[in-house]
């Protein structure tokens, strides 16, 4: 980080958008690897439909879809927009991020965090799971960036409680309605969150992604394109309650204090 800081601020912003990128071609093998416990390094991509290997040429995020007008080379069948979409949302992160923390240990933490929840999220969407291969590192990483963020006690504590939280949650569900409410891995990546961001926060992204999943199933319901039986992935309010209380989550429990307290 020290190297970027010394980098004219426009090759900053260039430098971070084309990380962004990066990463965000290697969410999109992650999403399609890790549900079908694929390698994630090895062999290099290929056509989902004809198999081809793609040329690095072929393989620059954003760009190489847009010259290739969305086809593969060799087959011309056409590639999911998905996959610049997602190179796209990530170099955004990125580039949010750099905004927010500048070139700092937190906007580092950032850039590993970020493209993690992109993948939860999108794999959950997907095939409702949250595989602990990202998981269960996931809470060693929380542990040891979330020591630095706001300490080990704290970390610790956020960790347990809202691992502990889940965990409760899923066996009440579980006694009462005779079935699984809630899964393993929504409880692991909890754990990990608390870990990463500690106990006041964890309370938050717990209640944010609370909010977000319950508009989103309202919505549903009133669009009559679920039911009261359908399950929603937690995996995406989750990791998008969790952006917003690393971005600004100090803030909104001072502003909610001040706002119970009356300013006292």
């Amino acid at each position: 980080m020290s190297i970027l800081a010394a980098v004219p601020f426009p090759l900053q912003i260039a430098a971070v958008l084309f990380l962004g990128l990066t990463l965000g071609s290697f969410v999109n093998v992650c999403i399609y690897r890790i549900p079908k416990k694929e390698s994630v390094v090895a062999p290099r991509s290929r056509c989902l439909s004809c198999k081809t290997q793609i040329s690095a040429w072929d393989n620059i995020p954003v760009f190489s879809y847009l010259l290739l007008k969305g086809k593969c080379r060799q087959c011309n069948i056409p590639i999911s927009i998905l996959y610049p979409m997602i190179e796209a949302l990530t170099a955004f992160l990125m580039l949010a991020g750099f905004i927010k923390f500048g070139v700092s240990m937190k906007f580092s933490i950032f850039c590993i965090i970020s493209p993690a929840l992109l993948a939860i999220a999108i794999i959950d969407i997907k095939h409702k799971i949250i595989p602990d291969i990202i998981t269960l590192p996931g809470i060693v990483f929380g542990l040891a960036a979330g020591s630095y963020l706001v300490g080990l006690k704290d970390s610790s504590l956020g960790l347990i409680a809202g691992g502990g939280i889940f965990l409760l949650i899923s066996e009440i569900y579980y006694r009462v309605r005779g079935s699984v409410g809630m899964g393993g891995g929504d409880i692991k990546f909890i754990a990990a969150i608390g870990a990463l961001l500690g106990l006041k926060q964890v309370f938050l992204v717990i209640f944010l992604s609370a909010f977000m999943g319950s508009m989103v199933g309202l919505v549903g319901l009133a669009g009559k394109k679920i039911n009261a039986l359908s399950q929603i992935p937690f995996g995406p309010f989750l990791a998008g309650g969790t952006l917003i209380a690393y971005f600004s989550g100090e803030r909104i429990i001072y502003m909610y204090i001040m706002t119970v307290t009356g300013g006292y």
